[in-house]
């Protein structure tokens, strides 16, 4: 039987089933808990959930708290998700297919585990957040949807779910994800080695030009999915070499421009975790005082972000006192804060599958020395003005926006006794990084936006100018080892900018009233 005379039985079968078992969320609930006895309806402040749940993620029937009926991940309803393969496809070649592999497991040492995250394109297109599966899509012009979606999973394992929690079924993956059909993980070989011979292009998600990854082939691919036995190793090759012909296509590139323009569903989420985090750079500007160390610091800002619901850091947080502050990326956060240091916290959650990223800069002892406030208004100067550039009238790209801020903050620090008289590199010892990126999904979004493209309504892009002093000569002795960041995320508007990281105080007076509990604030 060809794989999709097989798939067509299975619909058939899973249709009934569904008729039958799950024309409810309630009736759905009553079958899994038949087949597992132990799974409890559980009322809690008045919301539905299922304990141990019965699906691999939330999803409204066990996590009312957290997902709402019609969203398939918190924030994010199933008819956007709808919505990005349906614009996908319409951008690729007709009988085109679309092949992504979810994220693995990575492994710390031996079989102790790092907590689970998705692969990014894959979460993008389905929502569906297992290890161990992966989706094709099928450009279908004839269909209601333009497309038609499979995806490939584990499945139910009693035994595997007694030791780690139990995995989407079939039948819901079809019920929660809009697939049109949901194929055990060992039978996307079959269907891929089905469908290729004929596509006109086969888009998939391989990363080749980044340039830190090491390269990848298609071999590469696969080789989670490889058969353990049940197909030839000559049968599994001939499916690889199938997928290295002329037709491959990179579908990075194709997901990353959808990716760049954000949904309002995606700001809202957006603006989530970016007040998560700017209401934990208020409350550790608080908790920061002389002795304490950097790492305390960090602890005590990813555990302001967890109890708010956060899943994850979205990066290891930089907590550099002092001259620490003069390394961009000092994430060793290992030392003690000394009284009359400035400490600038980088630091930011991921929330809903969505990353935040906010820089402040502020006194330890909770007030700011005439120095270093000189050194942090003129940086501070220059960041609000780059900010009210990022809109799509503006005609601004990131890198037109990076020159400006170059421009300016020469003239600012000239302005306070810096003098450049070897140009644009002594500038560069003190400014030495870009002035923002995309973010989204991932803290770094897309390596495929183009930097000297112009901004577009609906992106988000960080705006981060900072200047390190480091203790030479050339430079005035009152700024040595000082280094400051001010850095917020910027939802580009067509005439205005919004600032999504607006609750994280910068100003001078806000700043020293969040250190010293003026404001009400209290560390916790």
């Amino acid at each position: 039987m060809s794989f999709r005379s097989l798939s067509r039985c299975r619909r058939a079968a899973a249709a009934a089933t569904s008729a039958s078992n799950f024309a409810s969320t309630s009736s759905s609930c009553a079958h899994a808990l038949h087949a597992r006895g132990y799974a409890t309806p559980v009322s809690v402040n008045g919301f539905r959930q299922l304990k141990p749940t019965i699906y691999g993620q939330p999803l409204a029937p066990s996590h009312s708290h957290i997902v709402n009926p019609q969203e398939t991940t918190p924030g994010i309803p199933q008819k956007e998700y709808d919505r990005r393969r349906r614009e996908l496809v319409e951008r690729l070649p007709d009988d085109s297919i679309v092949v992504c592999v979810a994220g693995q497991v990575k492994y710390m040492s031996g079989r102790e585990y790092y907590k689970f995250r998705q692969s990014s394109d894959f979460w993008y297109l389905t929502g569906f957040e297992e290890p161990g599966a992966a989706v094709i899509i099928e450009k279908k012009p004839s269909t209601p949807r333009g497309y038609r979606m499979t995806i490939f999973s584990s499945g139910t394992d009693s035994a595997k779910a007694k030791w780690d929690g139990a995995r989407t079924s079939p039948e819901h993956v079809v019920k929660h994800f809009g697939a049109d059909e949901a194929e055990p993980l060992l039978a996307f070989p079959t269907a891929l080695k089905s469908l290729a011979p004929l596509a006109s292009k086969i888009y998939l998600d391989i990363p080749t030009t980044y340039k830190r990854a090491r390269a990848y082939s298609p071999r590469s691919l696969l080789k989670c999915l490889a058969p353990s036995g049940g197909e030839s190793r000559g049968e599994y090759d001939s499916l690889v070499d199938s997928l290295s012909s002329s037709k491959r296509r990179p579908l990075s590139p194709e997901i990353g421009r959808l990716r760049s323009i954000k949904s309002k569903a995606e700001q809202a989420v957006m603006r989530q975790a970016a007040d998560i985090s700017a209401r934990a750079h208020n409350k550790t500007m608080r908790f920061t005082d002389p002795g304490v160390s950097e790492h305390a610091v960090a602890a005590h800002f990813e555990y302001l972000c967890a109890r708010e619901g956060s899943q994850r850091p979205a990066y290891v947080p930089v907590v550099a006192s002092g001259p620490n502050s003069l390394i961009i990326h000092y994430t060793s956060n290992n030392q003690l804060i000394a009284d009359g240091e400035m400490v600038l916290l980088d630091a930011g959650c991921e929330y809903n599958g969505y990353a935040s990223d906010i820089t402040r800069t502020y006194p330890a002892n909770g007030s700011f020395t005439p120095e270093q406030a000189t050194l942090y208004n003129a940086l501070l100067t220059v960041q609000k003005h780059l900010i009210t550039l990022c809109t799509e009238s503006s005609g601004m790209s990131v890198l037109q926006i990076h020159r400006e801020s170059c421009t300016m903050l020469r003239k600012e620090l000239e302005r306070i006794g810096f003098s450049f008289p070897l140009g644009a590199g002594t500038l560069d010892t003190l400014y030495p990084h870009l002035v923002g990126h995309p973010v989204g999904i991932d803290l770094h979004e897309s390596s495929h936006t183009e930097r000297d493209a112009p901004l577009k309504a609906g992106m988000v892009v960080t705006i981060e100018p900072g200047v390190y002093v480091p203790p030479y000569s050339e430079f005035p002795k009152a700024f040595h080892n000082i280094g400051i960041r001010i850095e917020d995320e910027v939802l580009v508007g067509k005439d205005h900018p919004v600032i999504l990281s607006a609750n994280a105080p910068k100003e001078i007076a806000d700043i020293e009233g969040s250190c010293q509990g003026l404001l009400g604030l209290t560390p916790f």
